[in-house]
């Protein structure tokens, strides 16, 4: 007999290129990496420490399923990211052994329900239900490392209904995907199944209903989702 008095909810996950299931603990996400994007929020792009907010896990959409367009917003945002898995986990996590946790890599996009985002800034509140709702991350499959070359440079980009919107380079981040993962090690202890998406570009802007997203990562792969 189960000893849960309720059927335990299915276990969230992502395809992995060539086959199998990455299994989804949890999902953490870096505000502002890249310099043009922290001036077009309204930020200063020095090096200050990266700050850090969370998804569900269930949020993911990924196969290029569709995303629904949320509840309580009139302004949708795309933001096109590197999403890093881990394999392995960690605390207080040097940044030269910081490579050796990842499983692969995935081009995701982090939606954003833009002006509730502002509200709470405006409020000095917590952004959750600006960025963790449903739907709110689509993730294409996630390729091995060993399969993605180098990875922190190489250019990111996405396109909507097929005209560009974001383009930038891995190279431009503030921080890295190994300081972003030791950094983040001081604050929780990392796990296999984490995700961490790393940022994204300048040029974010708002999406419809009926509006087809493709965004692509070099030698990472893409993500694509149209907004219903």
């Amino acid at each position: 007999m189960s000893p849960f008095v309720i059927a335990p909810p299915p276990q969230p996950s992502a395809p992995v290129a060539g086959g199998g299931l990455f299994p989804v603990r949890r999902i953490f996400c870096v505000g502002q990496n890249y310099a043009e994007h922290a001036r077009e929020m309204g930020g200063d792009p020095q090096r200050n420490p990266p700050f850090f907010f969370t998804k569900p896990a269930d949020s993911l959409v990924t196969s290029g399923a569709d995303a629904p367009y949320p509840s309580l917003t009139k302004n949708l945002h795309h933001e096109i990211e590197l999403v890093v898995a881990l394999a392995s986990g960690g605390v207080n996590m040097a940044p030269e052994n910081a490579r050796a946790l990842i499983f692969g890599y995935a081009a995701g996009i982090d939606l954003t329900r833009r002006d509730l985002q502002a509200e709470a800034k405006k409020a000095g509140r917590p952004w959750d239900m600006a960025k963790g709702f449903d739907g709110s991350a689509p993730l294409g499959l996630i390729r091995p490392a060993g399969a993605c070359g180098e990875v922190g440079k190489g250019r990111i980009a996405l396109s909507v209904n097929g005209s560009p919107r974001q383009q930038g380079d891995l190279a431009d981040m503030i921080w890295s995907v190994s300081e972003i993962i030791a950094i983040l090690s001081t604050h929780v202890a990392l796990a296999p199944g984490d995700l961490i998406f790393s940022g994204t570009p300048a040029g974010v802007g708002p999406v419809e209903a009926g509006d087809f997203l493709n965004g692509e990562i070099e030698g990472v792969g893409e993500v694509t989702t149209r907004i219903v």
